[in-house]
């Protein structure tokens, strides 16, 4: 098969999609010890511990808290959106659709996949978005 061609194929071959497979799956499996971390920050935030015994800096450390609880349950929302998004990859991937830019139909580079295996867009398709 010659480099034209190669540019020129509307899918990713089936070894392809299992080095994608591969990868997306470890990230999957980061993602979800990840966001159990965070959910179990969430959960045993609050619980006994030096904070009872400082009274005197309650009332600050009670602020921080919060917002340590804020920012740890938007990171836990994130971190469940990206696995949906590779949950998502995945299926493509069984499909024989990934890669494929929802956009323009062409193949998104393997370079963008690597970087943003979740992709669905190509660089093109994205920069047209805005």
């Amino acid at each position: 098969m010659s480099d034209k061609s190669k540019q020129e194929k509307n899918r990713y071959s089936d070894e392809e999609l299992q080095e994608f497979k591969q990868l997306i799956e470890e990230k999957l499996e980061r993602a979800k010890k990840d966001y159990q971390l965070l959910s179990s920050t969430l959960s045993h935030e609050g619980s006994n511990d030096i904070q009872d015994t400082s009274p005197t800096f309650k009332v600050l450390e009670e602020g921080a808290n919060t917002l340590s609880r804020e920012h740890t349950g938007r990171l836990a929302q994130r971190q469940l959106k990206f696995i949906s998004h590779l949950e998502a990859a995945l299926v493509r991937i069984e499909n024989k659709t990934y890669g494929i830019c929802r956009e323009t139909g062409k193949l998104i580079p393997k370079e963008r996949l690597k970087a943003v295996p979740h992709a669905t867009l190509s660089i093109e398709a994205k920069k047209n978005q805005n």
